[in-house]
């Protein structure tokens, strides 16, 4: 399927690793041209790179820190208006309501909840005036399950989708298409990290954390390219009706009502 996306110009934040390397990778593939953002500079050179060898598109990177004042700002006058923007950056910290400190909450939905939202005021205004465009914002099905172990991520995951569902309920009639996608456990090194932290609560030791990952569907978290193709699709014209709405990628987890 030809998603006609050759040509078109996508912003991923939180480029660097895990869910946001690899829908650099797939769009890129696609033939988008690519502004990544992250961190870590050095990883992010690292990924230019390795696209740059495999495919005839643009890549500029941005090393920036979106909680720092005034970076999402600074990222918009350098950007200007993509056709996409893929609001992934940020990891809530897991844990109960008293493993996780307030500075710990707070430094978490700085930058997943927070920079979500200052990422859509200002993109949102500048695709407006180019015509239109997409946003899809990486949510995480912490959100649905609202487990008491994940309690900051659960609670600022659904404060996302309620975010998504209201800006994107009358964003086509500005022709911008506003999408959730609620991701369970994906095959990178934060879902392990997690595993290891519930096996040491549940099971006294973080190596046993394989038992805990038996209870996923098929035994197994999701393939990165089964969420990074789906983003792919819902970025394309082969999704044009498709918004204010949130689409959960978990094998199903979310409604047996348990994160593990």
């Amino acid at each position: 399927m030809d998603l006609h996306l050759t040509g078109k110009t996508a912003l991923i934040t939180g480029a660097s690793q895990g869910i946001g390397e690899h829908v650099a990778e797939t769009l890129a593939a696609e033939g988008v041209n690519l502004h990544l953002t992250a961190r870590n500079a050095a990883r992010l050179e690292a990924l230019k790179a390795r696209i740059g060898a495999r495919c005839a598109v643009r890549v500029d990177i941005h090393p920036l820190d979106l909680t720092a004042d005034g970076a999402p700002e600074q990222l918009g006058e350098a950007v200007g208006a993509p056709d996409i923007l893929v609001n992934n950056a940020g990891a809530i910290p897991s844990g109960d309501l008293w493993d996780v400190d307030q500075e710990s909450w707070k430094t978490g939905w700085d930058l997943k909840v927070f920079g979500y939202i200052a990422m859509c005021r200002i993109f949102y205004r500048k695709m407006k005036q180019a015509g239109g465009g997409t946003i899809i914002n990486i949510i995480g099905n912490g959100g649905e399950v609202l487990d008491p172990k994940y309690i900051a991520g659960a609670s600022g995951n659904a404060s996302l989708m309620g975010f998504t569902r209201a800006l994107g309920a009358y964003s086509l009639d500005d022709n911008i298409r506003v999408i959730g996608v609620n991701p369970g456990p994906v095959d990178t090194d934060r879902i392990y990290a997690m595993l290891r932290k519930f096996a040491q609560i549940e099971l006294g030791n973080p190596e046993e954390y394989r038992t805990l990952q038996t209870r996923y569907p098929l035994g197994r978290p999701a393939h990165r390219h089964e969420i990074s193709d789906l983003i792919a699709f819902l970025a394309s014209s082969r999704s044009g009706y498709t918004t204010g709405t949130i689409i959960t990628v978990d094998g199903g987890i979310a409604s047996r009502r348990s994160l593990v």
